[in-house]
């Protein structure tokens, strides 16, 4: 590759970079050589804005957990409206797109980015489902606080259902999503009991 490639925002062009090489190919095909070749750099670019590869996917990770937590943040806009099922549901295909679900298996299959995530975020071991469990959380709770969720409702126990739940029915279901009417499925055998005792 030509080393006099200058890239503006060279850290954002990595990363999406990085993005497409973990679509395309999965875990075992993001390299720093496929990361470069894909970007059209030398590889020296990623190691002047990285100290190695390992900080570059912690950056990364960091930097997609950010995009998530801020589209869950406009999730959270829905409370209220609709019904909980759909808007769960749709939660479910915002918080588990095709990068989201790409990155988890990353996050596994790299023992020092798993470590290093830890030191610098809360949960980060398991970054992008902390997310994503937070997100599902949040959503629950406020449809609860509006009386579409029975008073005492078991916001934990309906968090982990739906993010394990979401998190396998996705991700198996490559290369596409999994059908509406499956999340759907999914969601309504999570919170029925909680829609039914809700007051009326």
């Amino acid at each position: 590759m030509p080393t006099g490639v200058h890239l503006r925002d060279a850290r954002q062009q990595l990363f999406d970079a990085a993005e497409r090489v973990l679509l395309r190919s999965g875990p075992n095909g993001l390299t720093g050589r496929a990361v470069t070749d894909e970007a059209g750099c030398a590889k020296g670019v990623l190691y002047r804005h990285f100290s190695d590869f390992d900080a570059f996917l912690t950056d990364l990770v960091l930097d997609r957990a950010g995009r998530l937590e801020k589209e869950a943040s406009a999730l959270r806009e829905s409370a209220g409206t609709g019904t909980v099922a759909e808007n769960l549901s749709s939660a479910l295909f915002t918080l588990f797109g095709p990068v989201p679900v790409a990155i988890i298996p990353l996050i596994t299959f790299r023992d020092e980015l798993r470590a290093r995530l830890r030191q610098v975020m809360p949960g980060g071991g398991i970054a992008i489902l902390a997310q994503a469990s937070n997100a599902i959380s949040a959503c629950l709770t406020d449809e609860r606080d509006r009386g579409r969720l029975a008073a005492d409702a078991d916001i934990d126990s309906l968090t982990l259902s739906l993010t394990g739940g979401g998190h396998l029915l996705f991700a198996d279901h490559a290369p596409g999503p999994p059908t509406t009417e499956a999340v759907d499925k999914l969601v309504t055998a999570v919170i029925t009991d909680a829609v039914q005792r809700r007051p009326v």
